[in-house]
């Protein structure tokens, strides 16, 4: 998705800090306006080399100003819109496996697991349900809840959008733990939520930390340094981390705004590589390649090992595009018409792309299995995807 330039967004910054607001307005909320700030690059015609379809679509309502990310568990994809309406979705065949209304709005995507359904609100409130949609139980945060919430071993992981981050008690929503920091008095305002692996809570933060905490306890790991803030003015020195970040058994990376993008040992936080890179949309990987959305539009390939450049496809300029997903012989994005590309793994080349409802994929794809994934998209379609 394509993130505010400087000279962009200058003048509207300074009318947030007018009005005493302490966030910049986020990249995903760009999104909503008729058409992006740049001029789009129409799309260049393409050989495809692979044939997608629709496996099936539904609806969940609009977004609103907020980025909904939808979420697998099982054999069920839960998501949401605005409005409350929470729908299970078979993952096999589209059909409406279960439907939550959670009463009031939303400002966030899913959470789903341990046979839990959990969304959370603008006024801080986290909601969860068993998946048959009965309340059990919840809880108030300190701020709006933007991001997904994440559910593992017993614990609800959550950050509100002042930058804390909750560990709830999957059983009652009782907090076990809660981990903050200080941030600087200019941030973006984010969608983007926590990674759990192996035990560990991973997250970005605003001034380009990333932090591993311990899921159990909520204990620091470690904390390293992606990118550090450069510049003269208060908007130059935004150097935020607004994407999830990428983990996997060995490393732990993460792209900042205005930054870096940098990888560290997963249990000790030592620093791998880190090379000069800016993204609001977010990374992907694979067993070989970190894949990076950068801040022109441009999608590019990394080499895990070192983050040496492999490929950069760039002719989705001002497309809005979102961040990747590594699905096979192929990288995912969507567009802000709604179309989705398939870009290849070896080289970045077109290999097909399909359209959906013409409204912004703003989230990344989710997969469901080998064949297929999900996106959602502003309007509130759900649509699976699949290769054969």
């Amino acid at each position: 998705m394509k993130a505010y330039r400087v000279e962009t967004c200058a003048a509207a910054l300074l009318a947030l800090l007018a009005g005493g607001c302490q966030t910049v307005t986020s990249t995903y909320d760009s999104l909503f306006g008729a058409r992006p700030a740049q001029k789009p690059a129409e799309l260049v015609a393409i050989r495809s080399v692979v044939s997608p379809k629709i496996l099936w679509h539904g609806s969940v309502g609009g977004a609103d100003k907020n980025a909904f990310f939808p979420a697998v568990a099982g054999n069920v994809v839960y998501a949401t819109g605005a409005a409350g309406q929470i729908t299970g979705f078979d993952a096999a065949n589209g059909r409406q496996a279960t439907r939550i209304d959670a009463g009031q709005r939303l400002s966030g995507g899913v959470g789903a697991g341990d046979r839990l359904v959990v969304v959370g609100t603008h006024n801080g409130e986290v909601l969860a349900f068993d998946r048959d949609g009965k309340p059990l139980w919840k809880a108030q945060l300190t701020g709006e809840v933007l991001a997904p919430p994440r559910v593992a071993d017993g614990v609800v992981v959550v950050r509100a959008g002042d930058g804390r981050v909750f560990g709830l008690n999957a059983a009652d929503g009782k907090r076990k733990w809660l981990y903050q920091r200080a941030t600087p008095a200019l941030s973006v305002r984010t969608h983007a939520g926590v990674v759990i692996q192996r035990g560990a809570v991973f997250a970005g933060f605003p001034g380009g930390r990333l932090v591993a905490i311990e899921l159990a306890n909520g204990k620091v790991i470690w904390e390293s340094v992606v990118a550090l803030p450069r510049g003269t003015t208060e908007l130059e020195r935004v150097a935020d981390i607004t994407s999830p970040p990428a983990v996997d058994d060995h490393q732990a990376c993460a792209v900042a705004f205005q930054g870096r993008v940098a990888c560290f040992d997963a249990l000790r936080g030592t620093s791998i590589w880190a090379r000069d890179l800016s993204s609001s949309a977010g990374m992907g990987a694979d067993i070989r390649n970190f894949y990076v959305t950068d801040d022109k539009n441009a999608v590019a390939a990394l080499d895990k090992t070192n983050g040496a450049s492999i490929w950069k496809q760039d002719k989705l300029f001002g497309r809005g595009v979102s961040g990747p997903l590594a699905f096979g012989r192929y990288v995912v994005v969507g567009d802000f018409e709604g179309y989705v590309h398939f870009l290849s793994r070896e080289d970045g080349s077109f290999a097909a792309r399909i359209a959906t409802d013409g409204s912004p994929i703003i989230t990344p794809a989710v997969a469901l299995d080998l064949t297929s994934f999900v996106v959602q998209t502003r309007n509130g379609g759900i649509f699976a995807i699949t290769v054969q």
